[in-house]
């Protein structure tokens, strides 16, 4: 009797699977196509990966006024930015930057667009702050302008202890506002 109860066993076993792989196969379209099944770019096609040059908050080494400055293109921030404030009103950004294939550092600041908009021109100044030499480097000055993003060139100051730096001074206003960002050694 254990014979015939292991080959009903083994037959409903066989029955089961079978049904199993049968609707398995029911539940696949015909024709579907799947990640890594269809042709390959061939290498004589390679496909180009376009990178923006439109200016950003969050700072971008490709665009034009990155690259005026000599910015390379594979700076990304470091530290967090420090906010310039009118009171209690956000007007600025204040970001430091580094590239390793440059082996530098640069400043950057951005103006707010609810500020820019409506604000006469002002005046931006921008560096890399060195605590090792507690000095400035590669500041840059901006004169009566409504631009919105400033890149500082590069400082040879990967070695110190830096900040970004910036100040903003509103048209008509005796007095800069500023800041810096986060303190990276």
């Amino acid at each position: 009797m254990r014979s015939t109860g292991s080959t009903r066993s083994t037959r409903f076993s066989e029955g089961a699977l079978a049904a199993a792989a049968t609707s398995a196969l029911v539940l696949l379209p015909a024709g579907a196509a799947y990640a890594g099944s269809g042709p390959a770019t061939p290498p004589s096609h390679p496909q180009k990966l376009t990178r923006s040059t439109a200016p950003s908050p969050e700072g971008n080494p490709a665009s034009r006024a990155a690259r005026a400055a000599g910015v390379c293109d594979d700076a990304v921030p470091i530290g967090t930015r420090g906010l310039i404030k009118r009171g209690s009103e956000t007007i600025a950004s204040v970001k430091q930057f580094y590239s390793k294939k440059c082996d530098e550092n640069y400043g950057y600041v951005w103006v707010w667009e609810s500020f820019r908009k409506t604000a006469a021109p002002y005046d931006i100044t921008a560096g890399v702050y060195s605590y090792s030499d507690d000095s400035v480097h590669a500041a840059k000055a901006w004169k009566s302008t409504k631009q919105q993003e400033f890149w500082t060139d590069g400082a040879n100051t990967v070695d110190h202890c830096t900040s970004g730096v910036g100040s903003l001074r509103p048209a008509g206003a005796p007095q800069s506002h500023q800041a810096y960002s986060q303190k990276r050694c």
